[in-house]
């Protein structure tokens, strides 16, 4: 019944009777909600699903071993599924599954897993099966330390694609500058590094909510390292209290912002429930930047959940259309259209922003 209602209500407006594709459920092959979650926000990356459709894949693929390439091209082989079967279907990921298996053995078998994990895994093995880089170059040994920081930011990032450069990191990967300021002698020593994502932590407020704003300077703020956590500053010569900062030195073309709800122990024993509001449009963040940067505006696509407790909870993912701009629910199976003003919630736990193009803020 409910697959019929979901096929007829997901069309495209009046006027187009073709059906909108991509609203394609996954099975749940035994506690595989956290996979299918990722697997239909990224399905709903514009560019990532068109790299896939249109089979540009193919051509950087790292041909040296068949094994070597099964990830990118059962991924592919899903995301076209999902794209060319009719709307109230569900497709099986097991293929694909067995693949990620290969590569990151901790997702052998049927246990829950954590889904911000899963994608770090996979965008890092199908990264490296199209990575245009076969022959890497050997480190550099030249110290940047003289160099503006720009300059320096600018070359780090060199260093990083002489190594590693693929359709999947043109997409995903920013880079992060951390500044250690010594409190001793006032020195300042900046470090460059690429990110996929950003874990945020959400700040403990007495009750109610917090904003997205919120976690994001939480995680900027100004850190005090002091006592065990002092470090060597490499002008004083000696371990000192330095505060340390973070902030945005590249923003990636698709931002993941990881809400930090269970705790770090290695036995999950709490999880943060707290309502974080996050802005579906125009999101800004040149606040953070390290330096002055006119567009850093971000609108969200995609929300992977999870509900319940660390023992016993589940994951759907909320996506926004690339062809209609319509959203809906993906709980495995089934998927069902929802509305925009549902889309915030206590659930949330990654969030997935694209950079909006300059001319539609015109």
């Amino acid at each position: 019944m409910t697959g019929a209602r979901i096929g007829t209500r997901a069309r495209l407006p009046a006027g187009n009777s073709k059906t909108v594709q991509g609203l394609t459920g996954l099975r749940n092959l035994g506690n595989t909600c956290f996979m299918n979650s990722i697997l239909q926000c990224l399905s709903n990356t514009r560019e990532l699903r068109d790299y896939c459709l249109q089979s540009q894949y193919l051509r950087d693929l790292n041909n040296t071993s068949r094994m070597h390439t099964a990830l990118m091209s059962e991924f592919a082989k899903l995301l076209q599924l999902l794209w060319t079967s009719p709307p109230n279907d569900a497709v099986s990921p097991s293929e694909f599954k067995t693949q990620i298996q290969r590569y990151a053995p901790r997702f052998v078998g049927y246990n829950q897993q954590d889904a911000q994990e899963f994608l770090r895994f996979l965008l890092d093995g199908l990264h490296s099966e199209v990575n245009r880089v076969l022959v890497r170059p050997r480190a550099s040994a030249d110290n940047l330390d003289h160099l503006p920081d720009e300059e320096k930011g600018r070359q780090m990032w060199r260093r990083y694609q002489e190594r590693e450069d693929s359709r999947i990191g043109d997409l995903f990967v920013g880079q992060l500058k951390s500044s250690l300021t010594c409190s001793e002698c006032g020195y300042c020593s900046t470090a460059f590094d690429p990110f996929w994502d950003l874990s945020l932590p959400i700040p403990k407020k007495g009750y109610g909510e917090v904003t997205l704003m919120d976690c994001l300077r939480l995680f900027t703020k100004e850190d005090v390292l002091d006592g065990d956590e002092k470090p060597t500053c490499c002008r004083c010569k000696a371990r000192t209290r330095c505060t340390k900062k973070f902030s945005i030195q590249k923003f990636p073309k698709i931002l993941v912002l990881h809400l930090k709800r269970f705790s770090e122990a290695r036995i999950r024993t709490s999880k943060l429930t707290t309502f974080v509001n996050f802005p579906l449009r125009d999101l800004d963040l040149r606040e953070f930047a390290a330096q002055s940067c006119n567009h850093a505006v971000y609108n969200l696509y995609a929300v992977s959940n999870h509900s319940g407790t660390t023992m016993g909870g589940h994951y759907t993912a909320y996506c926004r259309s690339p062809v209609s701009g319509e959203w809906h629910t993906f709980n495995d199976s089934r998927v069902t259209p929802m509305s925009s003003s549902h889309v915030r919630g206590s659930d949330a736990y990654l969030l997935f922003y694209e950079l909006a193009s300059p001319s539609s803020r015109m």
